[in-house]
């Protein structure tokens, strides 16, 4: 029997490049255009392909082991060629399993020629099967990488826009802040308002807090704690829209705002520094 294993092993890694040739797309319209306007060339292609037909020629009769590491690491390589070819991860596992194909139609002619016993097709699929499962499943985990990957930085951004630094004249520029203040989004104000104070050499910062919905000790305390920050780097920062409910709040609950600058609204706030004419 593994005599048997031996000789097709080595039958498929002799032809491995003929047999990579014959890997075919063709039902699979959408990565045929990917491939043809793909970075990676076809000879390289093939013989990428060709790799892994020879993994799998060599684990009928190499340690499944090692096998398995080199598959592996072909397979993570796949996954990148097909993220940077903008190939979606189900037309590449469809294509994985197209190798499944030449391998068969290998095994069947010499089945054929030497008259394999049949239980050597099924000794045959025991072996290369998982091996397919594994490219299958590396694959999949490097799509998931990319995209969770793609999404924090989408994430991140759409943190920063919840930040808006925009500057009015030279030296000065206007934060308004909606929604909620959690002490995640607390640090992201703190951090984007110091790198952009620095980035602008920023003078004068205005804070409208008109769009906060709660100004509760713990908004109030970081808050607090990011115009002390800013006046270390030499930034007066001025509080607007600051609405008599939350004057009380801040009041009740001892935190010291008599150091900072407040003004009701931003355009009271404009008015003062000649920005806008009343």
């Amino acid at each position: 029997m593994k005599d048997e294993l031996r000789y097709i092993g080595q039958k498929v890694v002799e032809k491995k490049i003929e047999l990579a040739k014959k890997v075919d797309f063709g039902t699979d319209g959408q990565l045929m255009q990917k491939i043809a306007v793909s970075k990676f060339p076809l000879t390289e292609r093939v013989e990428y392909r060709a790799k892994l037909i020879g993994y799998f020629g060599e684990a009928l009769y190499e340690d499944t082991e090692i096998i398995k590491e080199r598959v592996s690491d072909w397979a993570a390589k796949a996954a990148h060629v097909a993220i940077n070819d903008h190939i979606s991860l189900s037309s590449t596992l469809r294509g994985i399993y197209s190798y499944r194909t030449v391998i068969w139609d290998v095994f069947t002619e010499e089945l054929e020629k030497r008259k394999f016993a049949p239980i050597t097709m099924l000794d045959v699929s025991k072996i290369i099967d998982p091996l397919i499962d594994i490219v299958c499943s590396i694959i999949g985990e490097e799509f998931e990488k990319h995209n969770h990957n793609l999404m924090k930085v989408a994430y991140t951004a759409l943190e920063e826009l919840s930040v808006p630094v925009v500057p009015l004249t030279e030296g000065l520029a206007i934060v308004p802040l909606v929604g909620n203040i959690d002490t995640h989004r607390a640090k992201l104000i703190m951090d984007v308002t110091l790198h952009e104070a620095a980035k602008l050499k920023l003078t004068d910062i205005i804070f409208d807090v008109s769009g906060v919905p709660i100004i509760d000790t713990m908004v109030a305390n970081q808050l607090f704690h990011i115009v002390h920050a800013l006046r270390l780097l030499g930034v007066k920062v001025m509080l607007t829209g600051i609405r008599p409910e939350i004057a009380q709040t801040i009041i009740s609950l001892g935190v010291d705002f008599s150091g900072i600058q407040t003004r009701a609204s931003m355009k009271q706030a404009l008015e003062e520094i000649g920005i806008l004419k009343s």
